[in-house]
């Protein structure tokens, strides 16, 4: 029996997993437990929950894997310092600190004292860790695996042919060329600064005009063979002065990675504080379009390279759900997978899996297919009792009826009756869910036939961007009669057309080019879920919720009492716990 736990550490998205004898037993990012969006450090309660959902402690534990590799591409390294300039105290400071994080076992004694790691350390270079991420989790026998991010390792980019249990990185994109750097830089540009900011332009786009793509093809060069280059006259981060990446008190930052040149293509950047106008939004759409041709350019290449059908995306940005949902009309693959967390947090997962196949040799064979994303913790009827004992007073100021159904059934038919009465449920179940998206699990829940749905919830709980859509959770069953592409989208990964005649059944769920960010459910992954949405299809005739993530501009809630806290600070109607409804 052998455990190998999977570390995304001192980076954002600090998270942990653990593999026994290649089989996923758990997994969860830090920032749930530390309440702290995309918090970075060392993950050490995401840590001690996968020893505890295992029932094991460090010492059964024969490797630890980290998704990162100093040694990774060292002459690239050394020959880019040699010749771009970059301070010398620059350097430094930044090998100090890579030293002192790369210090697993005694990180391990400093943040576990009272457990004992007797096993050894392994350095997996970041590209390979988000390829295995992808395929060696994937249903695919064989497939085209592609990276792309900001950067890991000094690289951007990475793509390679998996087959069976063999995976190896055959190209990249590597310091300081980059497709995430050009998307982040045009995020910040838009006047959206924070950290993971990327998905708000993705949902702004479709409402503007693709006017800037010839200035934006001065910004990025493709090339026949799929790579691509930045032009480094407009952007700041090769120098050295808008690489400075860092993360304090758990919270990650960068600096501006874009410099004052690029205005004379784009005009003005906008303030974060000052309203969007159309050439925001149309800056917006030529950056998604810009980035789509790139993506393309790069997988019509490796399609033709390896000439199989089936491609595995990981890297942050296979978070592009956008991008993603052309992959059937735009590349010529026929099949597609992305585990549900793409970004640094997965690469513990491949990390994990990757030391796996390597310390195991021929005896490690495939077997594992992550088809579901619920691999964090859970709470007990006692816990979820207990939650809801100590906040009694405060469910009383609030006359609240609280209600135990038993029947999974009567449960569901409930929670359906009041989702079809234009209430906002927040529905917490089962094992948290690994990766950003909410897949049922922790979310928040309503009717996705009401026009104003959008409207009641950013007003009640969500507090956001009045153009950022909502997704719609569809039984898999009944994709093919709502969406014009009809395929498995188990971890809400991919943005497809919603059937032209159907858009006005659910305007809640379809964006304002008629797509929706939808998430596939079948009753083996979810049966709960898949019991509710088939309750409310009896109710109403459509087989989809609208669903999105159970926070108010936090993290997803993990506990019942973060459900609870989250419930009684907003205007939500109905929280479901388990098996104990609680109503306004």
């Amino acid at each position: 029996m052998t455990y190998i736990l999977g570390l995304n550490a001192y980076h954002a998205d600090a998270a942990a997993c653990l593999v026994k004898d290649g089989e996923l037993v758990a997994a969860v990012e830090e920032e749930r437990f530390r309440r702290i969006k995309h918090w970075g450090g060392f993950p050490s309660e995401s840590i001690r929950y996968c020893l505890a959902e295992a029932g094991i402690s460090l010492a059964d534990v024969a490797h630890v894997a980290v998704n990162t590799d100093n040694r990774a591409h060292r002459w690239r390294k050394l020959a880019f310092i040699l010749t771009s300039g970059i301070s010398p105290s620059y350097v430094l400071k930044r090998l100090q600190a890579r030293r002192e994080r790369t210090d697993i076992a005694g990180n391990l004694r400093d943040h576990l004292p009272e457990q004992e790691f007797r096993g050894t350390v392994h350095a997996v270079e970041h590209h390979l860790c988000h390829l295995a991420s992808a395929f060696l989790v994937s249903p695919f026998p064989r497939a085209v695996a592609v990276s792309v991010d900001g950067f890991g390792d000094f690289s951007s980019a990475a793509w390679g042919l998996g087959e069976d249990s063999r995976l190896a990185v055959d190209g990249g994109v590597y310091f300081p060329h980059s497709l995430g750097v050009f998307y982040e830089a045009m995020t910040q540009f838009i006047g959206f600064p924070h950290y993971g900011d990327e998905y708000k332009v993705m949902g702004l786009a479709p409402y503007g005009e693709p006017h800037f793509v010839d200035q934006m093809g001065d910004l990025i060069y493709l090339k026949n063979d799929g790579t691509f280059e930045l032009n480094l006259r407009y952007f700041r981060h090769a120098s050295g002065q808008g690489a400075n990446y860092e993360v304090k008190d758990g919270i990650p930052s960068g600096g501006q990675l874009w410099n004052e040149r690029i205005t004379g293509l784009l005009g003005p950047a906008r303030d974060p504080s000052a309203p969007l106008e159309d050439r925001h939004r149309d800056i917006a759409r030529s950056a998604q379009a810009t980035y789509e041709k790139a993506f393309f350019n790069l997988l019509g290449a490796v399609h033709k390279r390896y000439g199989t059908d089936a491609v595995v995306l990981a890297g942050g940005c296979a978070y592009n759900s956008v991008a993603n949902g052309k992959i059937f009309e735009q590349s010529p693959f026929k099949k597609v997978y992305i585990q549900s967390a793409g970004g640094d947090a997965g690469g513990s997962i491949g990390a994990a899996f990757a030391t796996w196949h390597k310390v195991e040799g021929d005896k490690a064979r495939r077997h594992f297919v992550m088809d579901h994303a619920y691999w964090g913790p859970s709470a007990t009827p006692a816990q979820i009792a207990g939650a809801i004992a100590a906040r009694q007073s405060d469910f009383d100021a609030e006359h609240c009826t609280i209600e135990q159904i038993d029947d999974e059934a009567a449960l569901c038919a409930r929670t359906a009756q009041a989702i079809s009465e234009g209430k906002v449920i927040g529905w917490f179940q089962g094992r948290l869910e690994w990766g950003p998206r909410a897949l049922g699990n922790r979310s928040i829940l309503g009717d996705p036939r009401r026009s104003d749905m959008k409207d009641i919830l950013n007003l009640k709980i969500k507090r956001r961007e009045s153009f950022r859509p909502f997704a719609p959770s569809i039984l898999r069953e009944s994709v093919k009669d709502w969406f014009e592409t009809d395929d498995d989208v188990p971890f809400m990964m991919q943005v497809f057309k919603i059937r032209s005649e159907k858009r006005k059944e659910i305007p809640a769920v379809t964006h304002v080019d008629g797509s929706g960010r939808l998430q596939t459910v079948t009753r083996s992954a979810n049966p709960r879920y898949w019991a509710l949405i088939s309750a409310f299809r009896e109710l109403s005739g459509v087989p989809i919720v609208l669903n999105t993530s159970f926070n108010e501009n936090e993290p997803v809630v993990c506990k019942p009492e973060e459900a609870i806290d989250c419930f009684l600070r907003t205007k939500m109607d109905v929280l479901v716990l388990g098996d104990t409804f609680i109503s306004r």
